[in-house]
C-alpha cells in the first residue's frame, strides 16, 4: 500500500563518515594540549598532530594522555617535513618517515601526512615514488603526499619540490589535498579532486585569496577557494577519508577569538558535509516517492 502524506516529508540527511579533526597546528602558537583542549570543547571527532618544534607534539607518552584524557582520538600524524622541522625526529627524511609511521601505529592513527622533498634533497627525492611505496607494502597506515605550491617571482615559478609540488600526475597511492596551497598555486581544486578519484584519502580544509607566495590557511568561507563546494562533492561520494581543519589564528586576538575561529570552521564543514543525500517528494495525489526516483 502506498503510504499517504499531507505534506512534504522532512529531507533525509546523509552523513559521510569522514571524521572532522583538528591540526594542532590550528592552534599556533599554543602548543599541542590547547588543541586538544580546544577539539573535545567544540565536538571535533579528533585531532592531527603536526609534529613540529613543539615538544609535546613530539613525546607519544603526552600525546596519549593528552587524547585520554580529553577522550578526543589522534587520527593522523603530520610528519616532519617543513623548512621549520628539519632537525626535528633527526634529520635524515627517511627515517623522520620511520617514526611518523611508527608513532601512527603506537598512537592508533592511520595516515602520516608527508610533503614531497625540497629540491635540495636530490638524493631523497631521487628514491621518494619507490621508497614511499615499499613503506607502503609494510604498514596499514597511509602516507598521504600532499600538494604543495611554487614560489613566484615577477611571473616566474621557481620550483622548491621534486620530483613536483603537484601530486595529481605522481604515482602515490594516497594524496592529501590541502585547499590553501590550491589558492598559492593557481590550481582548480575541484579538478585535483576529480582527477584524484580514490587516491584522495585526506583534506587540509581551510580557504585563501591566492595571493603569490603566501599559504593563508583562513578559516574556510573566507577566501576564493571551493570548500562548501569541495565537501557537498566528497558527501555525494561517500569520501570516508579525513577532513582537517587546518587555519591559521595565529593573528586572534585572544583565546576566546581563537576558539570562536576553530568554532565557525567546524560549523561550516559540517554544515557542507552533511549534504541533504535524497528528499522525499510528495505528488498531487498523495504518493511519496524519492527524488530520485526509486
Amino acid at each position: 500500500m502506498t503510504p499517504q502524506h499531507d505534506g512534504p516529508a522532512a529531507p533525509v540527511l546523509r552523513v559521510p563518515d569522514a571524521p572532522i579533526t583538528l591540526s594542532t597546528a590550528s592552534v599556533y602558537p599554543e602548543k599541542a594540549p590547547s588543541a586538544f583542549e580546544i577539539a573535545a570543547l567544540l565536538g571535533y571527532d579528533g585531532v592531527e598532530v603536526m609534529v613540529s618544534t613543539d615538544a609535546s607534539s613530539q613525546d607519544l607518552t603526552v600525546l596519549r594522555r593528552l587524547s585520554d584524557y580529553h577522550g578526543v582520538p589522534i587520527r593522523s600524524i603530520h610528519a616532519p617535513c617543513l623548512l621549520l622541522t628539519q632537525r626535528v625526529w633527526g634529520r635524515d627524511p627517511w627515517g623522520k618517515l620511520v617514526r611518523s609511521k611508527e608513532a601512527a601505529e603506537e598512537l592508533g592513527a592511520d595516515v602520516v601526512v608527508v610533503h614531497p622533498p625540497f629540491r635540495w634533497q636530490r638524493e631523497y627525492a631521487r628514491e621518494f615514488v619507490q621508497g614511499l611505496a615499499r613503506m607502503q607494502d609494510e604498514t596499514d597506515v597511509k602516507f598521504c603526499v600532499e600538494n604543495m605550491f611554487p614560489l613566484k617571482a615577477r611571473e616566474r615559478e621557481a620550483g622548491m619540490y621534486l620530483p613536483d609540488w603537484n601530486p595529481v600526475d605522481q604515482d602515490y597511492p594516497y594524496v592529501t589535498l590541502d585547499l590553501s596551497h590550491t589558492a598559492v598555486s593557481g590550481s582548480d581544486a575541484m579538478d585535483m579532486a576529480d582527477r584524484l578519484s580514490d587516491r584522495l584519502r585526506h583534506i587540509h580544509l581551510a580557504d585563501g585569496v591566492g595571493l603569490p607566495n603566501k599559504d593563508e590557511h583562513l578559516v574556510p568561507g573566507r577566501g576564493s577557494q571551493p570548500c562548501g563546494p569541495m565537501l557537498e562533492r566528497l558527501a555525494e561520494g561517500a569520501f570516508d577519508g579525513h577532513i582537517v581543519l587546518e587555519v591559521n589564528t595565529r593573528r586572534a586576538s585572544s583565546r576566546e577569538q581563537r576558539v570562536d575561529d576553530l568554532a565557525e570552521a567546524l560549523a561550516f564543514a559540517r554544515l557542507h558535509l552533511a549534504a541533504a543525500g535524497r528528499v522525499w517528494e510528495v505528488s498531487p495525489g498523495g504518493e511519496i516517492t524519492r527524488r530520485d526516483g526509486r
